[in-house]
């Protein structure tokens, strides 16, 4: 694969996220993350009432979702239907959590989009990121979205590379990918859909779609089931 076929269409089902209209007019996931904000602010305008509740300026909660007392929320940000907030989680603004999506014991969440069915169930740090339906965070996994020379992020794979002119940019993981815990995504990681990441990795750059990661240089295809 190139870094072309690591497209909003190549990665994202956008039958499964309230956001869709979000991606319309942009070609790679990453392009979308500067609008998230006000993306929220403008639909949470249009929400029904009957079905979600404002809990604070630009704040929209699905009455259906599950927030614990101890969850704190900042806005812009909508919580959709059936959604779990877990214990001491922590939501810093700009997101969006997906139906049916679980957001854990002291995770953060900043400037995301979280598709239908998303687990970040356990300890995890979630920045500048966009995750797919279905996708899932092991323990302690975590997303890294800024260098440590604070220049703009490239997006890598193998040796081609595009500029994206974003200081931050988290992980885009497709539909399904699951990461294993404890697990550090660099800034700028991509994960295609239906691919698994091993316990306690370390990534960067791109991996292809339906592909197990053991480690930099043991990227296995899966095996027809």
């Amino acid at each position: 694969m190139a870094i072309q076929d690591y497209t909003v269409a190549g990665l994202y089902d956008l039958s499964q996220t309230i956001a869709a209209d979000l991606f319309k007019d942009v070609t790679y996931p990453w392009e979308a993350l500067a609008g998230i904000s006000d993306f929220i602010i403008e639909l949470g305008r249009t929400l029904p009432e009957d079905r979600f509740e404002k809990r604070g300026e630009n704040i929209w909660v699905a009455k259906s979702a599950k927030v614990f007392d101890s969850a704190y929320i900042g806005g812009p940000c909508i919580i959709d239907e059936e959604a779990e907030i877990r214990q001491c989680a922590f939501i810093r603004g700009s997101a969006i959590v997906g139906k049916k999506a679980v957001v854990g014991n002291s995770t953060e969440l900043k400037n995301v989009v979280l598709f239908d069915l998303v687990q970040v169930p356990h300890y995890n740090y979630v920045g500048d990121s966009i995750l797919g339906v279905h996708a899932h965070m092991g323990a302690g996994s975590i997303t890294s979205n800024v260098k440590a020379d604070n220049k703009a992020v490239v997006i890598h794979d193998g040796d081609e590379q595009m500029e994206t002119g974003r200081r931050k940019i988290g992980a885009m993981l497709g539909d399904y990918a699951d990461i294993g815990c404890n697990t550090v995504l660099n800034p700028g990681t991509v994960v295609g859909r239906h691919t698994n990441i091993y316990p306690v990795s370390m990534v960067r750059g791109c991996v292809p779609a339906h592909s197990i990661y053991k480690d930099r240089d043991h990227i296995v295809p899966k095996r027809d089931e």
